[in-house]
């Protein structure tokens, strides 16, 4: 088992290419390095906000071994883990185990609708195959099978499934968690709920793509949670929330390559057939990411 012990800020890294379809290295490794040196709590390669649906298994496991490379041990690197059959799964997370990973981040893709019980065997498998933590992800609005509260009962009692990152915009869903599992797992938020709530009902962090846009500003909310400064906390959690409404009406990867494009790291257009943020889009980011402080103006 990891010897890290998973909690705080976890930005959900951009997937760079080239125009030849390579990965760029350096331009991930600079990303990874800025993030922790704005003292991010840890890396997550092949999130949502990493286009992993639209790229070969061969770029995957160069996103990861790069963001392994540039983490250097000094933050846990979480790779994501998304199949349709148990048996993709099981060798995706093994390579990622070989290649350092500290964890997994489990996704079921679905194509037909899968049960609870093969649902449960599903993120069963991926647990027993490596050694690492196992962060369950659930995120109805893209997923046709989710995790239904008895699943992830039925998860909790695996050793090495202790987190999950809940994507449902239910905030009383993560409270059910909590409680069911009896603090078995370990709870993260999405970008899609406030964070500061999250962890006011005993949250541990969250796991998002705006945090690469905003690591510093995501940071001190956290320490304020971890603090107790509600208050503060609030008024931190008002000013970023305004970046979250603008991912809302365009394509996250979009708008997260967008920003990253405007601060400097030429991380370039979604993968296609996704369509790339319109001018209106930049604008509106832009304009939040100077009332955050992320971008001068």
């Amino acid at each position: 088992m990891s010897d890290f012990n998973f909690h705080g800020v976890f930005p959900y890294l951009v997937s760079p290419l080239q125009d030849n379809g390579d990965v760029n290295r350096e331009l991930l490794s600079r990303l990874c390095n800025d993030l922790i040196e704005h003292g991010v709590h840890g890396l997550t390669p092949l999130g949502s906000t990493g286009e992993f649906a639209y790229l070969s298994s061969e770029q995957k496991r160069t996103i990861v071994e790069t963001t392994v490379a540039a983490a250097d041990g000094r933050v846990p690197v979480v790779a994501g883990v998304a199949a349709t059959t148990i048996t993709d799964a099981i060798n995706q997370a093994r390579n990622y185990e070989k290649l350092g990973c500290s964890g997994i981040l489990a996704i079921l893709e679905a194509y037909f609708p899968v049960s609870e019980d093969g649902v449960y065997n599903y993120f069963k498998a991926i647990a027993e195959s490596v050694s690492l933590p196992l962060v369950l992800y659930t995120n109805p609005m893209f997923q046709r099978s989710d995790l239904s509260l008895p699943v992830i009962d039925r998860l909790s009692h695996i050793e090495n499934i202790s987190y999950i990152k809940d994507a449902s915009f239910n905030t009383g869903r993560l409270l059910s968690i909590l409680n069911k599992t009896g603090g078995k797992i370990k709870v993260f938020a999405a970008s899609a709920h406030i964070p500061a709530c999250v962890m006011m009902i005993g949250g541990v962090g969250w796991m998002a793509g705006p945090a690469c846009l905003v690591p510093r500003q995501s940071v001190e909310l956290y320490n304020l949670c971890k603090e107790g400064a509600w208050a503060q906390a609030m008024e931190q959690q008002r000013l970023l929330w305004q970046l979250n409404q603008v991912f809302v009406k365009y394509n996250l990867a979009a708008c997260i390559k967008g920003g990253l494009e405007l601060q400097g790291y030429p991380v370039g257009p979604p993968l296609p057939p996704q369509d790339s943020l319109p001018p209106a889009g930049l604008d509106e980011i832009r304009a939040s990411l100077i009332k955050t402080g992320a971008l001068t103006g």
